[in-house]
């Protein structure tokens, strides 16, 4: 699978409760950003299961590039900006 359009070149930063689940948008032409609302519809996408270990703020991948989907994990700041 091919990544998703990038929404923005960094990541967005979600409260998270202790084991939700949040499902992040992969293909990024969800409305409802990080999070998927189902316009990946009828695309080799789907959206990505995180289940939260902990109460806090996590890092959910903007750039779609992340090695650590669906989490940052800094690769937005090695990317061009065009």
């Amino acid at each position: 699978m091919s990544d998703g359009k990038a929404t923005q070149n960094s990541p967005y930063r979600v409260e998270v409760e202790a084991g939700k689940s949040y499902f992040w948008c992969s293909c990024g032409q969800s409305a409802s950003q990080p999070f998927c609302d189902g316009s990946h519809k009828g695309s080799e996408f789907s959206p990505v299961k995180h289940v939260a270990e902990k109460d806090g703020t996590l890092a959910f991948c903007g750039c779609r590039q992340s090695g650590n989907k669906p989490l940052c994990d800094g690769t937005h700041r090695s990317l061009s900006e065009s």
